[in-house]
């Protein structure tokens, strides 16, 4: 891989990452920042986030030195973060973005890392150019080797620790290790939707079985008319951040859920799944699973909708063959 200026010389005293906007692309990134506090110790780690959601989700995250917002709280940013210079600067969009390209600019980073193609290949003394279709774990990752010349090996994802209500502290205690299959029925993305009454049959498919349902906030209402009436549905508090449903996750037997951030916040504790994704090549490479024990359905359309309920009946039976029943 050519590079626009010579190899990276030490020391590494500051890292700044231009953070994605989601929740699946924060939670991508924590392999690259367990991989930097454990090669550099002393390392100031900055993340500048460009919504409220990653602002407060790296704000809890114990190996990050400290979050700033590039378009809100403008002074903290202009007058505690602008001001210094750093070592170096990683832009972790791997496509033009106005947003990202001129905080790349902007700040005051010796030696600027970003992905060949972002629209602005000049402004980075170093241009990652990866395969196509490598997770997105590993381009982050690939900061690493820019820096040090070899990539580091692969490092499991991981979830802030963060404030757990009373609710969800007694529905911990309550739900037995290893007992109860979770249904996420949030959207991540356009078309990741599958109806009620799609949740309704893959449950009673499974009369044998226990089930928590997950939601985001704006499908609280479908999650209670799901709940309802369903004898073997628990019935569960509503989650205030990825800390609570992640400590739910990883009680789970097997979680079924689009291709939403619950994909990346069962890999934290590899949890076993079945993801159900969009006909989009591009996702399901780069944002695949990465429990160990898992099955994939990609639907014929770029509708989730589309996949047949048989077919998700058969791979959550089969899922459930190989899993050992804990509780």
């Amino acid at each position: 891989m050519p590079d626009r200026a010579p190899k990276f010389r030490g020391p590494l005293d500051s890292v700044v990452i231009l953070a994605r906007e989601c929740y699946g692309d924060a939670i991508m990134l924590t392999p690259l920042f367990s991989a930097l506090r454990k090669k550099y110790p002393e390392t100031k780690i900055y993340v500048i986030a460009f919504t409220r959601i990653i602002f407060d989700f790296f704000s809890a995250d114990t190996n990050v030195t400290a979050v700033y917002h590039a378009k809100r709280d403008l002074k903290r940013y202009l007058f505690k973060f602008f001001t210094k210079r750093y070592d170096v600067l990683f832009n972790s969009k791997d496509h033009r973005s106005t947003h990202f390209l001129l905080q790349s600019r902007l700040v005051r980073a010796r030696y600027k890392v970003g992905f060949r193609n972002n629209g602005n290949e000049e402004l980075f003394d170093h241009l990652l150019d990866l395969p196509a279709g490598t997770h997105e774990s590993q381009r982050n990752l690939a900061l690493l080797n820019a820096i040090e010349g070899e990539m580091p090996p692969s490092v499991r994802p991981y979830i802030p620790e963060m404030p757990v209500s009373k609710e969800v502290t007694q529905l911990l205690g309550a739900l037995p290790q290893g007992s109860y299959v979770g249904i996420n029925i949030s959207v991540g993305t356009p078309g990741g939707h599958r109806t009620i009454e799609q949740w309704s049959e893959l449950i009673r498919s499974f009369p044998e079985e226990r089930f928590v349902i997950f939601s985001a906030p704006k499908e609280l209402d479908e999650k209670m008319r799901l709940e309802a009436p369903h004898d073997n549905v628990l019935p569960t508090p509503s989650t205030k951040n990825l800390y609570e449903v992640w400590m739910i996750v990883r009680k789970l037997r097997i979680l079924v859920t689009p291709d939403t951030s619950l994909v990346h916040i069962a890999a934290c504790s590899d949890t076993p799944l079945v993801a159900l994704y969009r006909h989009n090549a591009a996702d399901s490479r780069m944002f695949a699973p990465l429990s160990r024990q898992q099955e994939v359905i990609v639907s014929p359309t770029p509708d989730v909708i589309d996949i047949e309920n048989s077919a998700v009946t058969k791979a959550l039976s089969r899922m459930l063959e190989k899993l050992p029943m804990n509780g």
